[in-house]
């Protein structure tokens, strides 16, 4: 049975008074009333993960980072590793956000060396992929997806996927106020769980969770939701207000 997940992430806001409020508040508002089974996670920024973590133990909600190094340790200054998170009680990191792949240049190649960092350190990981505005209108947005997964999953055994998670996210949909359509959304994650149907089976098709990310809101995201292929949602500017985090969750 798949998932159920929403899960918030703040990039680069919040300092760490912001942070320990913006929690409190979502505490406050999902304490009651979240569907039995799904899943709440939050990924603050770096210098947050600690204060995070305290701040939810206790509570439904998960802390997830925004990134990770793909070594174990060295000279990589400003970078952190999978150790120093686990370190730290973090257990899930989020990987191959299209703004890590478009300001900091991370490649499909780097990005299964970070994947296999992570599946091999024990953390869980949200895997996102997409494409851009010129490939869905020059109608080549399945065939730039599938070679995201490809080149950077397809690498794994089937049994790696129990610890990974989808999240698809259109990039001409992230953070414009543009949100695909839910029949959108619905193609594209039907075509990718047919992907990994062929590829892996279905069954390992069937319990993967794939989350869709991409300017959701309270006022939409019931809509996406309802769809039989999308799990749940990767929120960007909603998750940094407690209220419309929470509307969000209670819509899946």
């Amino acid at each position: 049975m798949r998932q159920k997940i929403v899960a918030g992430n703040w990039k680069m806001n919040k300092n760490l008074d912001e942070a320990k409020e913006l929690i409190k508040g979502i505490k406050k508002e999902v304490k009651a009333g979240i569907e039995k089974g799904t899943r709440v996670m939050i990924a603050p920024s770096f210098v947050n993960l600690q204060s995070a973590v305290k701040k939810t133990q206790k509570s439904i909600i998960e802390v997830a980072a925004q990134n990770m190094h793909q070594s174990k340790n060295g000279a990589f200054t400003g970078e952190v590793s999978a150790d120093m998170l686990i370190n730290l009680g973090v257990n899930i990191v989020i990987l191959g956000h299209s703004e890590r792949r478009e300001y900091f240049g991370e490649t499909d190649a780097l990005l299964a060396q970070k994947v296999d960092a992570a599946l091999g350190n024990g953390l869980e990981v949200v895997f996102c992929f997409g494409e851009l505005l010129e490939d869905r209108k020059s109608e080549n947005h399945f065939k730039v997806v599938e070679n995201q997964l490809k080149k950077a999953l397809f690498h794994l055994q089937k049994g790696s996927f129990a610890n990974i998670i989808l999240a698809y996210e259109p990039v001409w949909a992230i953070g414009t106020g543009e949100t695909a359509s839910p029949e959108q959304a619905q193609e594209m994650h039907a075509f990718v769980r047919e992907l990994f149907a062929k590829e892996y089976g279905k069954d390992t098709a069937d319990t993967i969770s794939i989350l869709y990310g991409g300017s959701v809101k309270p006022a939409n995201a019931k809509e996406i939701f309802s769809k039989p292929d999308v799990d749940g949602g990767l929120i960007g500017g909603a998750a940094l207000k407690a209220e419309d985090f929470a509307a969000i969750i209670k819509s899946i």
